[in-house]
Parts: structure tokens; C-alpha cells; sequence
């Protein structure tokens, strides 16, 4: 019995990182009443949950929208939208599939000549897709305003003061040479948050960092309404940011121990 209590509390250190803390939390306190059959049942539909959301070589698919496309409207109007989800976002769910799939093809044959090109693609596709993904959830209609809680004394203790993050953020977002994106994310070997800014999506990041806030400054996440203003554009998302969804990936990318 010993034996097995130990194995699941080792497996739930595992598992945090997927599961939300209260969840984790209420299985530790069954397992100390000794109720191994519920526990039992708990850790095999924790861990069916977990497999059902592992994507298969080649699966990458793209999410729909939280809201409707003109949701964001004025600060972005639904034509980007469209475009932005509908084509570009699409183009890198396609792209990254390829590339892992030209990658399984090329260990299936021991063929590694173009390894380097489907790499890139990999990186590339990868890195737009998921950072899509996590933009569209940072946005939310009516949002903006500051964060509260725990992310926000993380910003204070951090930054100095909300006011500073945001210009500090901003400043990064308008400065991105080229195209690429500006992110505030959470470096678990400093025990803290940062800004760090990417050209196109894979450049210049940093290893092991979480984002957590993430703005797009393709030309094509704006052009269609703001055109070249790029800074206008960086101004008026502040009005849709999704603190909520900030916070809640916060908390979950601070309980990870690297």
C-alpha cells in the first residue's frame, strides 16, 4: 500500500503541469484518507484526459475562435480577424504538419538529406501556430484594463509598477524589427517575469521561458486597418487584452520547477 501511495504522489508531481492545482491538491488529500479505489479511478481518468490531448504526428489542428470574428471591433476589426484565423493561422497548422510528417518519413527511410529544411519548417510553422494560439486567448471582448491577484504582484515586484510593464511592453512590441511578436512570459531558472521580443516567430527567444502574453505585429495582424501605424495598433489592444486568461497561464507555468 506504501509502495503505491508513493508511485501516485510521484506521479501527480508529473502530471501538474497538465492539471489544474485544485485537482492535484484534492487527490493528495484522498490519498492520504487511503481511498485507493477512488484514487484509482481519478489517476485513470486524469491520465485518459492527458492522452486524448497528445496531437498525433501530423494532427495539428486549428482552434476556433473564443468569439465571434468581430468581437474585438473597433480596436480590431473583423476583416483582420477573418484573414488573420481563417488564412494565415491555417497556413502554419498546414505547414507545421507537413514538416513533421516529412520528418517521420525521413526516419521511417533513414533519408535525412533535407532534414535541416523540414527543421526550419518545423520551427517556423510550430512557433506560428502555437503562438496563434495562445494570442487569440489573450483577447477577449470588453478586456483591457490591469490584471489583479497574484500576476499582478508578480508585475509590481518584477517591473516596478503596472504603468512601467506596459510601456516596457509596448515599447517592445513597436520596436520588433521586421515581423515577428512581443511576449511577456515567465522564466522559471530566474523565478520571474520578462519581455523578450521575436523576429518572425522562433527568433531570438529564450529557452525554458513560458509566454504568457503574447501580441502579434505581422503586418498582417493590422495593415488592413491601422497600415503602416504600427503603433496605434499596439495602443488599441491594450483595450481587448484577456487578463484572466494571463493569470490563469501565469499560475500554472509559476508551478513548473525546471
Amino acid at each position: 500500500m506504501q509502495q503505491y501511495i508513493h508511485s501516485v504522489q510521484a506521479w501527480l508531481e508529473r502530471v501538474k503541469p497538465y492539471v489544474d492545482a485544485e485537482t492535484v491538491e484534492r487527490l493528495n488529500v484522498e490519498l492520504e484518507r487511503g481511498d485507493v479505489v477512488r484514487i484509482h479511478e481519478q489517476v485513470t481518468n486524469i491520465y485518459e484526459q492527458i492522452q486524448r490531448k497528445r496531437v498525433p504526428i501530423g494532427g495539428h489542428t486549428l482552434p476556433q475562435l473564443p468569439y465571434a470574428y468581430n468581437a474585438l471591433e473597433p480596436y480590431i476589426a473583423e476583416e483582420i480577424m477573418r484573414l488573420h484565423h481563417e488564412k494565415h493561422h491555417q497556413s502554419y497548422v498546414d505547414g507545421l504538419n507537413r514538416a513533421e510528417k516529412m520528418m517521420q518519413q525521413a526516419r521511417e527511410k533513414n533519408d535525412y538529406a533535407l532534414l535541416k529544411h523540414w527543421e526550419r519548417e518545423a520551427a517556423f510553422h510550430g512557433s506560428g501556430h502555437y503562438l496563434h494560439t495562445i494570442f487569440w486567448n489573450n483577447m477577449k471582448p470588453r478586456g483591457g484594463g490591469r490584471p489583479t491577484g497574484a500576476l499582478l504582484q508578480q508585475i509590481v515586484r518584477d517591473f516596478g509598477s503596472f504603468e512601467a510593464f506596459q510601456r516596457h511592453f509596448t515599447e517592445a512590441a513597436k520596436q520588433v524589427e521586421g515581423s515577428g511578436w512581443a511576449l511577456l512570459v515567465w522564466s522559471p531558472f530566474a523565478e520571474r517575469l520578462d519581455i523578450l521580443q521575436a523576429e518572425k516567430h522562433q527568433n531570438g527567444t529564450q529557452w525554458t521561458t513560458v509566454p504568457l502574453l503574447v501580441l502579434d505585429v505581422w503586418e498582417h495582424a493590422y495593415y488592413l486597418q491601422y497600415k503602416n501605424d504600427r503603433a496605434t495598433y499596439v495602443q488599441q489592444w491594450w483595450n481587448v487584452v484577456n487578463w484572466d486568461d494571463v493569470q490563469q497561464r501565469f499560475i500554472k507555468a509559476k508551478g513548473r520547477v525546471m
